[in-house]
């Protein structure tokens, strides 16, 4: 079960997988503000959700395009 990719179909995975989790983000930042003044709990879960999000997309922009953010900036 070990296809082989290639780099450009490999480029592709992970720019899909980036849009994806920009919508996710979107989803619970999206949530956590209608939960906000109902159930200020489940708000924080979702914020920590999105926070989780942000992770990966600042991840996956290093390796995008690697340098583009500055060294220790910390945002997505």
């Amino acid at each position: 079960m070990t296809d082989v990719v290639d780099a450009d179909e490999l480029l592709r995975r992970m720019r899909r997988s980036r849009a994806c989790a920009v919508e996710e983000l979107r989803g619970w930042q999206e949530r956590a503000e209608a939960l906000r003044s109902q159930d200020p709990g489940a708000a924080g879960e979702a914020r920590t959700r999105g926070l989780v999000y942000e992770v990966v997309i600042g991840v996956l922009d290093e390796i995008l395009t690697p340098g583009r953010r500055p060294e220790g900036d910390g945002r997505p």
